[in-house]
């Protein structure tokens, strides 16, 4: 019997990603447009810079709270009206806070963009924070902390980012705050972190969809026509890491079946020259399922079912962490193992081989990323946020595919 030869992948298709403009606003604000034409569908991110890193000392999670309050009333409708409003006109709309910035979502259909504006400009310029719908979001957020809390996986997140960071670092506390802080938030606090943090002269605005730049800039306009506010100065979020040297924390889980194992450090901000060489690594190291430390963890040993790696990308150093949950037996000998390819990483040389099947798979999931409008949204959003060259996504597979294992 002749066994076919399995046949080898055809090089990558050439890959554009969607044309885009930037456009002044006279709000102070500035507009990003993609015309993508294939669906009659708009999506919207408003993107502020008043993330946590920007929480008041004390007030850790403020960012998030007044960012998931915006959509909860206005001081003409309440909440359930501007859903029904939107959903009337085949929209969604949320908001939330991440570590480096705020954002407000809409997708609606293209015929209905101007309405669909209209409700984004009332939530942005008048954002009522109702005193009961601001309390029902804190206690939920309190009960997410305590959710967290009760399994070993939130106790293992919550004391790496505790030992990795200097204690006065907002990163070594969660974005949407802990136990303590979140039960200070008032509603007055919500009140002046948004009139001061959430304004246009703060915010970038980006369009993807079945629209062209031109339309989209007067739409926007007529819209956020009654937003206004000045530029805030900008926080300095803190991130020193904790003392150098090797450490470790024992955090006891009466009743766990498992230990969860957190190891790494701090690592780099999305800035560094080394993003593509340090991507490239971390997949061959923990990134991938033929990785490094999971073909050790799961496939040599039988300590655990995955363990992986990453470096959790922010304008400032966010961590590099290897997660693992592994046999309570085995968690020594686990531990040594990621630390002895952490090693291994550092004093051998990626093969060919591992280069080559991570290149592959980084250049050939990329164009998939960008498949709907609030994908092309999003993508946009970050090259905003990390500040990223224009042509970032054209050029994204050619650097994947540049970097060598020296």
């Amino acid at each position: 019997m002749t066994v076919a030869t399995r046949p080898r992948p055809a090089a990558p298709r050439p890959y554009r990603f969607p044309r885009f403009e930037r456009l002044a606003l006279s709000s102070g604000a500035s507009l990003l447009v993609a015309e993508v034409r294939k669906l009659p569908v708009v999506s919207v991110t408003v993107v502020l810079n008043a993330g946590a890193e920007r929480d008041p000392r004390g007030k850790e999670g403020l960012a998030q709270l007044t960012a998931r309050c915006l959509v909860e009333g206005t001081r003409a409708a309440s909440a359930i009206a501007l859903a029904e409003r939107i959903e009337k006109l085949g929209g969604v709309v949320d908001s939330d806070a991440g570590w480096d910035t705020a954002r407000v979502n809409l997708t609606c259909l293209s015929r209905h963009l101007d309405e669909s504006l209209a409700v984004l400009g009332e939530i942005l310029s008048s954002a009522s924070f109702p005193q009961e719908e601001l309390d029902r979001l804190r206690d939920e957020r309190l009960a997410e902390i305590e959710q967290i809390r009760s399994e070993p996986r939130g106790l293992a997140e919550e004391a790496f980012m505790e030992l990795a960071y200097a204690p006065e670092a907002r990163y070594a506390v969660p974005p949407g705050g802990t136990r303590e802080s979140v039960a200070t938030i008032t509603r007055e606090d919500v009140v002046r972190y948004h009139a001061a943090q959430l304004t246009p002269r703060n915010a970038s605005i980006v369009i993807a969809g079945d629209v062209s730049p031109a339309r989209a800039q007067v739409a926007v306009e007529q819209a956020l026509a009654g937003w206004s506010g000045q530029r805030p100065a900008a926080g300095d979020p803190g991130v020193a890491a904790a003392a150098s040297g090797r450490r470790a924390l024992l955090v006891a889980k009466e009743g766990a079946a498992q230990s969860e194992l957190r190891i790494g450090h701090v690592g780099l901000p999305r800035s560094h020259p080394d993003y593509f060489p340090f991507s490239i690594m971390n997949a061959a190291l923990g990134g991938v399922f033929s990785s490094r430390i999971n073909l050790n963890l799961r496939e040599k040993h039988g300590y655990t079912y995955g363990a992986h790696s990453i470096i959790d990308w922010r304008k400032s150093a966010g961590p590099f962490v290897v997660s693992t949950a592994v046999g309570t037996d085995v968690t020594a000998d686990a531990a040594r193992e990621v630390l002895a390819e952490l090693e291994r990483i550092r004093e051998e040389e990626l093969t060919a081989d591992e280069l080559s099947l991570v290149i592959n798979y980084l250049q050939g999931v990329f164009p998939i990323r960008y498949e709907s409008t609030a994908a092309i949204a999003a993508a946009l959003a970050n090259l905003v946020t990390y500040d990223l060259p224009e042509d970032y996504y054209d050029t994204y597979r050619d650097r994947v595919g540049s970097v060598t294992p020296a």
